[in-house]
């Protein structure tokens, strides 16, 4: 059974390393990469430190202790630069730093404290795991990439549930360390197992993804149908354009189902249409396209300079201040109050020197 397990745990670092590589190899988005890295190195470190006899064999290295202990954060950090499209920033890494001190201080600390940090740690790294689902689900209707939302709710799906069974089974082990459930703890058999299982379901993902799937939005082609195809393609087009003339990217909670409804087609055939004709991701950057430029508008006019942003937000659809904070610095690289400083002051400075 020790050999089986050290076995197993080999295939399970071994996917790890072919996630990483799969990954770099697609050529997939630079933050994608650089998550998907941290996240594979944290696995192997975690799945090593987690079995007795194979830590032993590694000599209880201080390296791949402290690359295990930031685990939690780092498959956060995976969710969000995968599946939210968010950059990674020192604020996103914060959790993975905050669980590295207090794991070393957990390691320098005696009875009871040692035992109390344990247990709120691993609470902190079931927090972020619950997150990361909730990432999952948040995202999985508006993602107009039919291949990814399978592996959101497959692969991703499937380690959220993995991780939060093996943070409830951990936490009552502490209590009571027997039962049968006790195996599917990440340091026992079947725990590394289904561990090797889920990495390589997507390494092999992974190697067949393309830069669509992660990288920059971008239109595609035309369509080289025949002519039917084309016809019907452009009365969808026109039929979408209209609908989107009428403002209805202003509501707030749009979803792709109540703009589908709103077109006349059905949901799959629009989320495919935004993503292969269109070349939007996901329904929030497709609406984000319209509402931030409306944003740009009202923040560079003199003439709302008393218009609050709040109210510019709630009035373009968004329900509070935070997405639509985020969604503007990621299309201008600015917050809307820099914005919003920067065009007025530009345009006071133009009437001056005109004057």
């Amino acid at each position: 059974m020790l050999l089986m397990d050290m076995f197993v745990r080999g295939v399970a670092c071994g996917a790890a390393l072919l996630l990483m590589a799969a990954v770099w190899r697609s050529a997939v988005d630079r933050h994608a990469r650089i998550a998907t890295a941290l996240f594979s190195i944290g696995m192997i470190a975690w799945l090593i430190t987690e079995s007795e006899p194979l830590w032993r064999a590694f000599g209880n290295a201080d390296l791949i202790l402290l690359l295990a202990y930031p685990m939690a954060g780092f498959f956060w950090l995976f969710g969000l630069a995968v599946f939210a499209d968010r950059p990674i920033t020192w604020r996103n890494m914060s959790p993975a730093a905050a669980l590295l001190v207090s794991g070393l201080i957990m390691t320098a600390s005696s009875p009871p404290w040692n035992g109390w940090l344990w247990t709120a740690r691993n609470l902190f790294g079931g927090v972020l795991t619950v997150h990361v689902g909730f990432i999952v689900a948040q995202g999985w209707r508006d993602d107009m990439i039919e291949t990814r939302r399978q592996l959101r709710s497959v692969i991703l799906g499937a380690a959220v549930v993995f991780g939060i069974v093996n943070l409830i089974i951990a936490l009552q082990s502490r209590v009571h360390p027997v039962g049968v459930w006790f195996q599917f703890l990440v340091g026992q058999a079947w725990g590394g197992r289904l561990i090797a299982i889920l990495l390589l379901a997507a390494g092999a993902f992974f190697l067949t993804a393309s830069p669509s799937l992660f990288g920059p939005s971008r239109r595609a082609a035309p369509s080289g149908g025949d002519t039917r195809t084309q016809v019907a393609e452009r009365l969808e087009l026109a039929r979408l354009e209209t609908v989107m003339a009428t403002e209805i990217w202003r509501r707030e909670g749009l979803s792709i189902g109540d703009l589908a409804a709103e077109v006349g087609v059905p949901e799959h055939r629009l989320r495919k249409f935004i993503n292969g004709h269109l070349g939007y991701r996901n329904f929030a950057a497709f609406l984000n396209a319209r509402r931030i430029e409306a944003a740009k508008a009202r923040l560079s006019d003199p003439l709302q300079a008393r218009t609050t942003i709040a109210v510019i937000a709630f009035e373009l659809g968004y329900g509070s201040l935070g997405p639509f904070n985020r969604a503007f610095r990621a299309v201008t690289g600015a917050t809307p109050t820099e914005w919003r400083q920067r065009t007025l002051g530009q345009a006071l400075a133009d009437l001056q020197q005109a004057g």
